[in-house]
């Protein structure tokens, strides 16, 4: 463990979340030797801690901070307050997520190329190309035990996804498995193989699923490099009369206030607290907040495509037993506008308990085809369909009214759906009916998109710092000693769930780093 770095230490990386990019970049840095303060805002919850029973999960881990919500989208008006479901602790989502690793395609990196001028989307191409990255995700799909790489087994495929490949055959679907998964199937990295014990969103009590948690952060730990101060609340970051930043204000659970000094800033507390941060960070030399230059922060917030389909059968089907996330079809994923929409989805396998599935189901919580739909639980297969949104500049986190119980002024987040995104869903939802009814569905429920999850955008790298807010490795087009290292520097959603894209950004950015303060150009 590394003794504690002084607060006034300005020769260290100050690391702003330690989700998949910050816990990643921490220990990537760490490892080369490199000085490393990470400020999370939550605490320190391991494997013997995870609850699997939803909602007293929910309680130990979630980000419920105060939010607002406007815009079309469905969550305003259910979960006004809850916009995203995200983790408070050590390890970010990576505690709470499917492990589903999947590469972005070639084109999705070149989406305003590929898919044209499409009216009332902002779109861009990325800086950075599937060539760039690939060495990237080879090292990240390496570290995190992704099956079906490196010679590494798929998982076992469950009932909810036996269903799903019997469908998918009915439909004429090509390419359907039990996924790429940062799952272990066989020990490996001292951690045990998936017991598939099930309802494992909440944390996996094997330690089998790759989380920061318990990978990263522990190694960097032990290079001596790397302090994880627990419960450090971010307020704003600083900056010196040159415009570089200096340092990082956060506020302790009791209250207490300190500046960590810093020679480098990355900030990666997700696509929301990121640039509510920097917002938060204005003064008279950035009067607009934190690398604003451009008026991008906090514009273009992307969440994917999503909603899902459940199915009840005259039988069994126990979906909730194996991985929650068991399979997936990746066929819809490419980009063909007949269909009568640009970008591509994937339907991916998805249980969920009886709370959160009464919370979620459409119809909900009252009356009797929701008791109906309820009483078929035993008996249901389920999918969730996630699909690459359009970036609209109006879609984004501006600072609200609210405050919240640090008396910072509390992320708004807005977003309306784009016309593409409605038809991809429709799409969607049409094809996972279709595909539960081939196989003998009694009954198929397409339910409404549930909070967030996939958080994008916000930060977006630009090759024109006009069009963003960092380039191709994360840094900042207006301060050279201010990065970017999670999904809000997204310049497009592609239609994959987005974690091994961040994972490998943070490899290629540690790297960056490390050159840059070798040649004392940050």
């Amino acid at each position: 463990m590394a003794a504690p770095f002084d607060v006034n230490d300005n020769s260290v990386v100050v690391i702003i979340g330690t989700g998949a990019g910050g816990g990643t970049l921490a220990n990537e840095l760490a490892q080369k030797g490199i000085s490393v303060v990470a400020l999370e805002a939550g605490g320190r919850h391991l494997p013997q801690d995870y609850l699997n029973n939803e909602w007293p999960s929910f309680s130990q881990l979630a980000w419920t901070d105060m939010r607002t919500t406007s815009g079309d989208w469905r969550v305003a008006k259910d979960f006004p307050n809850l916009p995203a479901w995200i983790v408070k602790a050590v390890g970010g989502s990576t505690v709470h997520w499917a492990g589903a690793s999947l590469r972005l395609q070639e084109h999705e990196f070149r989406a305003r190329t590929e898919y044209g001028d499409l009216d009332g989307a902002n779109l861009l191409d990325w800086p950075v190309t599937l060539k760039d990255l690939e060495p990237y995700y080879d090292k990240a799909e390496d570290k995190m035990g992704v099956t079906r790489t490196n010679g590494i087994p798929g998982l076992p495929g469950n009932n909810n996804f036996k269903v799903m490949k019997a469908g998918a055959d009915k439909l004429g679907y090509k390419n359907c498995h039990t996924g790429r998964m940062a799952i272990n199937s066989e020990p490996r990295d001292g951690r045990p193989a998936c017991q598939q014990l099930g309802f494992c969103f909440q944390g996996c009590k094997m330690g089998a699923k790759w989380s920061t948690a318990y990978t990263e952060i522990p190694k960097g730990e032990l290079t001596g490099n790397l302090e994880v101060r627990e419960n450090a609340h971010v307020l704003k970051i600083n900056h010196d009369n040159n415009g570089k930043v200096s340092g990082v204000v956060y506020q302790d659970l009791e209250g207490n206030q300190f500046e960590q000094k810093a020679r480098v800033v990355c900030v990666a507390g997700n696509s929301i607290e990121s640039p509510r941060i920097l917002l938060n960070s204005a003064s008279s030399l950035f009067s607009d907040g934190l690398a604003n230059s451009s008026g991008q922060v906090g514009r273009n917030y992307m969440r994917h495509m999503t909603g899902s389909v459940y199915a009840a059968f005259d039988k069994p089907v126990n979906m909730y037993r194996g991985t929650t996330m068991a399979g997936i079809i990746t066929d819809e994923s490419v980009n063909n506008p007949d269909r009568g929409f640009v970008g591509g989805y994937e339907m991916e396998t998805l249980s969920i308990g009886v709370p959160f599935m009464a919370a979620f189901l459409n119809p909900g919580a009252w009356g009797r085809e929701f008791s109906a739909a309820m009483d078929t639980y035993q008996n249901m297969a389920g999918m969730w369909l996630v699909g690459e949104d359009m970036p609209q500049e109006s879609n984004g986190i501006t600072l609200s009214d609210e405050k919240d119980q640090f008396d910072m002024p509390a992320a708004n987040v807005h977003f309306d759906d784009h016309p593409n995104d409605v038809a991809m869903r429709n799409h969607a939802y049409q094809q996972g009916m279709a595909l539960y009814d081939s196989v003998g569905a009694t009954q198929t429920y397409p339910t409404p998109p549930y909070p967030s999850t996939h958080n994008l955008g916000t930060l977006r790298m630009s090759r024109d710092a006009k069009d963003g807010v960092v380039n191709g490795f994360g840094q900042s087009h207006d301060i050279d000693n201010l990065f970017v290292s999670d999904g809000s520097q997204f310049t497009t959603g592609g239609a994959e769930n987005p974690t091994l894209t961040i994972v490998s950004l943070a490899i290629r950015q540690a790297d960056y780093i490390e050159k840059q303060m070798n040649e004392r150009t940050i």
